[in-house]
């Protein structure tokens, strides 16, 4: 049911030590076969490349894995469900605006009963049919009158609050960026590492022999230039 990675640096760098393995993981050693994607940004601006197919079969993002740099990484092995068919609308990560800036999401889950409902957000509507692009505007709704990037401490307590509100919903591992920190919630299956070198990582299984630990199921983690800014146990 989907993977994710992300990975928060204190400067510019490459993950192909993680995209590589990560990158087998869509429809090779793992079962999520049905889309990849890769969201990156260098100096605050954000690139994504996605296509509905297996990720280990793809040579777009084996040379990807290779090549991509940048203080912040978001990527997405697929397994279709909600609606159980691949498609390019469908393939995450997804981006919308918010805010007076562009956020980059991607889900592992369900949260099916999250389609339809309201959202006041108008400006945030879903290009797919996933219940996972459905969730991302509901959680963009739930900061949208509380966002200021000089006072993290109140908008990510109204994240913190959305995401708990959503989670009811079904399963609701998730990444979320928007260029400067790294939101990472763990329902029920994420990992993260610290490194001594400034680099944060968050998979859903771990990609290197270094130490990994468990998210607490609810736990939510928000990163900057690979360090922890703060952290909301369940």
């Amino acid at each position: 049911m989907c993977e994710l990675f992300g990975a928060s640096a204190s400067k510019a760098r490459g993950y192909s030590s993680w995209l590589t393995p990560f990158r087998t993981r869509g429809g090779g050693t793992a079962d999520n076969p049905d889309g990849w994607g890769l969201a990156w940004w260098q100096a605050g601006a954000a690139r994504i490349e996605k296509a509905p197919e297996p990720g280990h079969r793809s040579e777009r993002m084996r040379q990807l894995a290779q090549d991509v740099s940048g203080d912040l990484v978001l990527a997405h092995v697929r397994k279709a469900t909600h609606p159980a068919v691949p498609g390019a609308s469908n393939t995450h990560p997804f981006a919308h605006a918010c805010c007076g800036r562009e956020w980059i999401f991607a889900h592992n889950g369900m949260v099916p009963d999250i389609v339809g409902r309201p959202c006041r957000l108008d400006t945030c509507r879903p290009e797919g049919e996933t219940d996972s692009e459905f969730a991302f505007c509901q959680l963009l709704a739930g900061i949208v009158d509380s966002y200021d990037p000089a006072d993290p401490d109140h908008w990510l307590g109204r994240l913190e609050a959305r995401t708990s509100e959503i989670a009811l919903f079904g399963k609701f591992n998730f990444l979320l960026s928007d260029g400067s920190i790294l939101v990472a919630h763990g329902h029920d299956r994420l990992h993260h590492a610290e490194r001594a070198d400034g680099l944060a990582l968050v998979a859903t299984e771990p990609l290197d022999a270094g130490d990994w630990h468990p998210f607490a199921p609810g736990e939510l983690r928000v990163y900057r230039d690979g360090a922890l800014l703060a952290g909301y146990a369940p």
